[in-house]
C-alpha cells in the first residue's frame, strides 16, 4: 500500500513564495468521517493532527467552531478565503497564475429551500446553503476545504456546487459535526486512532 503524505502550510499569503510567516507541518494522522459519500458529498469533513504542533503567533491563530445547536442565520454575511481559481473562462495557466495570493470573498447565507430545490442530495441538517446569484461571487476549484467564517466562528467548509452554475453552493455545516469533532480530538489526544491512515 502506498504511503500518503499530507503537508499543511499555515500563515501563508502568497503560496508561490517561501514567506517567513509560513509554517509547513506534516499531518501525522487524520480521520475521514466514516459516513463520507462522494456522491452528494455527504459528511464531507476530515480532521488532521499536525506533527509537530503549530506555533501560534500573529500569522497563525485559533478559530472557534459553533456548538451543535448553534446555527448561522439566513441572510448572514460571511467570508471565505482561499487560493482557488478566480475565473471560469480563459485557460488553466492564466487562472492558476491569478491565484498566488490569498483571496477573500463575502457570501450570504441563503434559505435552505433554495438548495433543496437545486441539489438532489442536499441535507439541511449537515449542509449550509451559501451564495447569491445577484452578487456573482463564489468559491471555485482549489477553494475546497476552506472555512466559511461568520461572526468570528468557522461555521462551514467549502464543499460543492453545481457544475455549470456556481450560485448557490452547499457547504458542510460544522455545528452538525461538533460532537463527532470533539470525540475525535479526544481520541487524537489519547493516540488511539485505529484503522486510519498515518504518514509515520
Amino acid at each position: 500500500m502506498e504511503t500518503v503524505r499530507v503537508t499543511v502550510t499555515l500563515g501563508a499569503h502568497n503560496i508561490r513564495r517561501q514567506e517567513r510567516s509560513q509554517q509547513k507541518i506534516r499531518a501525522g494522522k487524520w480521520v475521514i468521517h466514516p459516513q463520507y459519500l462522494h456522491k452528494g458529498f455527504k459528511n464531507d469533513i476530515v480532521l488532521l493532527k499536525l506533527k509537530p504542533r503549530a506555533r501560534i503567533n500573529k500569522h497563525v491563530q485559533f478559530i472557534s467552531i459553533p456548538r451543535r445547536n448553534e446555527h448561522v442565520r439566513e441572510g448572514a454575511l460571511c467570508t471565505v478565503s482561499g487560493w482557488g481559481w478566480t475565473s471560469v473562462t480563459g485557460n488553466k495557466t492564466n487562472m492558476m497564475r491569478e491565484t498566488n495570493m490569498m483571496r477573500e470573498v463575502k457570501l450570504k447565507v441563503q434559505e435552505e429551500k433554495i438548495c433543496q430545490q437545486l441539489f438532489r442530495n442536499y441535507q439541511r441538517q449537515s449542509m449550509i446553503c451559501v451564495g447569491d446569484e445577484k452578487e456573482e461571487k463564489a468559491t471555485y476549484k482549489g477553494d475546497s476545504g476552506g472555512p466559511l467564517v461568520c461572526n468570528k466562528k468557522a461555521h462551514g467548509i467549502v464543499s460543492h456546487a453545481r457544475k455549470h452554475n456556481r450560485f448557490p453552493e452547499a457547504f458542510t455545516r460544522i455545528s452538525h459535526f461538533e460532537p463527532w469533532i470533539r470525540k475525535q480530538l479526544k481520541r487524537f489526544s489519547l493516540q488511539d486512532i485505529p484503522c486510519f491512515p498515518s504518514s509515520d
